[in-house]
């Protein structure tokens, strides 16, 4: 195992959602896809989670092809499954039925183990207003950053 860590962020996301709860889930790949995630090359353009038969899943999470993978060509975007307890599962289903929530994926991470990880978060559309605060509190924080050093 590399020493190196992998921690590849949504940035959009914390933007364009207000987050209310975050789980780490495991992530069901292939060989090159994590040799792919091991080499940062993710991209989150468009990704959702989503609920099938009980099980979560990601669609639209882009892990590029691993250039040394031979003839076994993978698709760069198909449908991940997400391992998570089937208690936790439960408990998400229903806010995302009940209160109208979304499930975000938020960052794709290599834990100590070498396991490829995904930090998905249940969050609320923000309104336009919401994202101009957003961005003002940003301002505000680096001009006090900046006057502290």
């Amino acid at each position: 195992m590399s020493n190196q860590s992998v921690f590849i962020k949504n940035k959009p996301a914390t933007f364009e959602f207000a987050i209310e709860d975050r789980l780490k889930a495991g992530m069901v790949l292939t060989g090159p896809e994590i040799k792919s995630i091991r080499n940062s090359r993710v991209s989150f353009n468009d990704s959702y989670c989503f609920f099938n038969n009980g099980e979560l899943w990601v669609k639209s999470l882009h892990i590029a092809e691993y250039v040394n993978a031979g003839y076994a060509a993978q698709d760069p975007v198909r449908d991940r499954k997400l391992l998570l307890t089937r208690r936790e599962l439960r408990k998400w289903e229903t806010k995302v039925k009940e209160k109208g929530l979304t499930i975000v994926p938020l960052n794709v991470f290599i834990d100590e183990n070498g396991l490829a990880k995904m930090e998905i978060g249940l969050g609320k559309g923000k309104k336009l207003h919401d994202k101009r605060e957003t961005t003002k509190n940003r301002e505000i924080d680096r001009e006090i950053n900046r006057y502290l050093k």
